[in-house]
Order: C-alpha cells, then sequence, then structure tokens
C-alpha cells in the first residue's frame, strides 16, 4: 500500500475540496463565471411564477 505523505491538494483553493480524494474531484467540471451572470428564459419565467403566486397569496390572506 502506498501512502502519501502529503494528505491534502494545495493546488485546490476551497478548504473542502484540498480535503477530497483525488477520485472523487476527477468529475468536477469547472464552470465558468460568466454562465452563471446570464438571465435566462427559465430564469424570468421562475420569477415571475414566484411573484404572482406570492401576490395572490397575500391577496387572499388581505380579502
Amino acid at each position: 500500500m502506498r501512502r502519501n505523505l502529503v494528505l491534502t491538494d494545495e493546488t485546490a483553493r476551497h478548504w473542502f475540496r484540498r480535503s477530497l480524494p483525488p477520485h472523487v474531484k476527477a468529475d468536477l467540471i469547472p464552470i465558468p463565471a460568466e454562465s452563471l451572470w446570464r438571465l435566462t428564459a427559465e430564469d424570468v419565467r421562475g420569477f415571475a411564477s414566484v411573484y404572482l403566486a406570492a401576490t395572490a397569496a397575500i391577496f387572499a390572506f388581505i380579502l
């Protein structure tokens, strides 16, 4: 059995990712930050449905 002298990966920046074994980190895919800030039709539809549901609930309790 081969034992590593260093049990963490210093190239990973987050403390939790440093503690993960190499076979788990192989499946992690980096997501570019630009794709996280795009507004999609699904986002708008989700916001509109929550807004309408909250407005309906408020009006139901008021009336």
